[in-house]
């Protein structure tokens, strides 16, 4: 179970992760979302809580 529990962990911060890296490069290269600043910056701050609820809970699991 606790496996289970951690690959949920391990894939929520990955796609939170991922959501960020996109964010920063919509930023530079106005790409995947259009260039709009406010949702890019909601995006990386989205992704930021993400992960480290992520950390956080991975620190509670031991």
């Amino acid at each position: 179970m606790a496996g289970n529990a951690k690959g949920i962990v391990f894939g929520s911060m990955g796609v939170g992760a991922l959501m960020g890296v996109l964010a920063i490069v919509d930023i530079a290269l106005e790409i995947p979302f259009g260039g709009q600043m406010a949702f890019d910056i909601m995006f990386i701050l989205a992704a930021a809580l993400v992960v480290y609820m992520g950390v956080d809970c991975l620190k509670g699991m031991r």
